[in-house]
């Protein structure tokens, strides 16, 4: 099998771990969160073996990457500005960018600011929303009430506490109860527990994720905890602000979404018409697709509908 290697690169005067296979033509993979390069284990190497040089970073403030002190460095502007830097830093024309969940709207993001450097820009899991006339967290206030899982992330230190308590229970319970195996899709509604608190460990995992997984991931976080990953959800209404100047903007570089019609972000929208409803602002929507039963975690819960697809549309946009 392919090597998975991981090396330090210094990028807009901090530094990133990416994880990286293969040579040739560049796909970039943004994971989302509470996740890390990782995530994207099934994905560098099949990308490899197809002849393309596939890079996962640990984006800011996730392990083995720089952890800024001050919030205000997790903004839209200096997230976009990573994988910008990344693409000059490893020596690349432009990329595929591929985002997952918070890693979706870094992709989109980049697509929308710099064109020039991306061939083409997928998203599983997260569709494109172009920027509203209101504050992101007063639309989901009003949508989902005050207990929405983005208004609990904002208060510094209360969603640590959850999250780095039992870190390992946490993750169990997060991947699967977020995942196509769970017998229902999740509303994102945290109670007096929390997030994931109040939900039950599962009496045993699904086939996708093994102990090893879980312990790889809960390793992975238990140095730094998740404070610069939670910045991110601490600056939604701050890149509202900072994102003016492309209100109205569309993505115009060909674009690809795939995702799961058991996934809770899915559910947000309706399913049936996700397609049609991404269409004026993406321009040059040429794939999509929805998974029959899976969930959130596409990329690790189907890999192999995932990396098929990653790779017809890598190959569709190749120059």
């Amino acid at each position: 099998m392919t090597e998975i290697k991981h090396r330090s690169v210094p990028v807009n005067g901090i530094t990133l771990n990416i994880a990286e296979a293969g040579e040739g033509p560049l796909v970039v993979l943004l994971h989302g969160f509470p996740e890390s390069s990782y995530s994207y284990r099934h994905q560098l190497t099949a990308l490899a073996e197809a002849g393309y040089h596939a890079v996962a970073p640990d984006q800011r403030g996730y392990p083995r990457s720089e952890h800024p002190a001050s919030a205000d460095d997790y903004s839209i502007l200096h997230l976009v500005g990573d994988v910008v830097g990344l693409i000059g830093a490893l020596g690349a024309p432009d990329a595929v960018v591929v985002g997952h969940d918070w890693g979706s709207p870094v992709a989109w993001n980049t697509a929308l600011f710099r064109p020039d450097l991306v061939r083409g820009v997928v998203s599983l899991s997260v569709p494109f929303q172009p920027r509203g006339d209101i504050a992101p967290l007063d639309g989901v206030r009003a949508a989902f009430g005050e207990k929405f899982y983005q208004i609990y992330f904002q208060e510094p230190g209360v969603a640590e506490k959850e999250l780095e308590g039992d870190t390992a229970a946490m993750f169990t319970k997060m991947f699967y109860w977020y995942s196509g195996d769970s017998p229902q899709v999740q509303n994102l509604i945290t109670d007096e527990n929390g997030m994931t608190g109040s939900l039950a460990l599962p009496e045993e995992l699904p086939s996708w994720f093994t102990a090893e997984d879980i312990a790889a991931y809960t390793a992975e976080f238990a140095e730094e905890g998740f404070t610069g990953a939670l910045n991110w959800y601490r600056n939604i209404d701050r890149n509202w602000e900072l994102t003016t100047a492309w209100a109205g903007a569309k993505i115009t570089v060909p674009a690809m979404f795939l995702g799961g019609d058991k996934d809770p972000v899915v559910n947000w929208f309706d399913p049936a018409t996700l397609e049609l409803a991404m269409t004026p602002a993406v321009e040059n929507l040429t794939s999509f697709g929805l998974v029959e039963g899976a969930g959130h975690w596409i990329q690790q819960e189907r890999p192999d509908e995932t990396n098929a697809a990653l790779i017809a549309f890598a190959r569709s946009v190749d120059r």
